[in-house]
């Protein structure tokens, strides 16, 4: 029923828990680290909208707060996970402001933009 969510899921799981060494290229961006935390909960929270709308189930306000605490549980999740199962990674608070915030910039975005296709429909 959500197979861009899964998807994006497990490739957030892979990446978040992989023992990735340092990126050259990111070495020249400030705070790359976060801007890719950012991204990537962004990307999945945008997919959960994307999957919600294509199974046309209706934007309860329930479902709201679920499609934004859902992806940020998850950050919460990989952080806890790389501080305490990893000893290559490191779990940062910083980290998951950074994944809070992506998810908070897909979920305002989804939100407006399911309003906007739920009015126009009727």
């Amino acid at each position: 029923m959500y197979p861009l969510t899964i998807i994006l899921t497990i490739a957030v799981c892979v990446l978040s828990l992989a023992p990735i060494g340092r990126v050259e290229i990111a070495s020249d961006v400030p705070f790359a680290d976060k801007w890719t935390h950012m991204v990537m909960y962004a990307a999945l929270t945008a997919a959960v909208f994307a999957d919600t709308w294509r199974a046309r189930l209706p934007l309860t306000r329930l479902r709201a707060v679920a499609l934004l605490l859902c992806p940020i549980a998850l950050g919460a999740l990989m952080e806890v996970m790389q501080a305490y199962l990893t000893t290559y990674r490191s779990g940062e608070w910083l980290d998951l402001m950074a994944d809070a915030l992506g998810a908070a910039v897909a979920w305002c975005t989804g939100i407006a933009v399911m309003r906007r296709a739920c009015r126009s429909t009727r």
